[in-house]
């Protein structure tokens, strides 16, 4: 299962097609091209779905989620955090073709 964890945005291309997000410390590659326009700026917080920004969310509303997040890794042990992490890397969902269209 694929959860979205909010995540904060830290740079946005000059294109504005993709924008890094950093999600509790790790940074990666998402697509902007589900979002209007201009609607995502850094500093907003949203969710993503298989690499792509699905929608923004209230900061207050994405902190508590995080904070949430983090009281659900606090109960579990280092194997279960390690294989939660490495299940989410290994989403079927994003696939090798997303793979290679955030690199390019």
């Amino acid at each position: 299962m694929c959860l979205s964890i909010p995540s904060k945005v830290v740079k946005v291309s000059e294109d504005k097609t993709m924008c890094t997000v950093d999600t509790m410390g790790v940074q990666r590659d998402a697509n902007l091209m589900m979002m209007e326009d201009d609607d995502v700026k850094v500093g907003d917080y949203v969710l993503l779905h298989i690499g792509f920004v699905m929608n923004k969310i209230d900061e207050t509303e994405a902190l508590a989620s995080i904070d949430t997040y983090k009281e659900i890794l606090e109960v579990m042990d280092e194997e279960e955090r390690k294989r939660a992490i490495l299940e989410d890397d290994e989403c079927e969902a994003r696939g090798e073709q997303y793979a290679q269209e955030i690199k390019t």
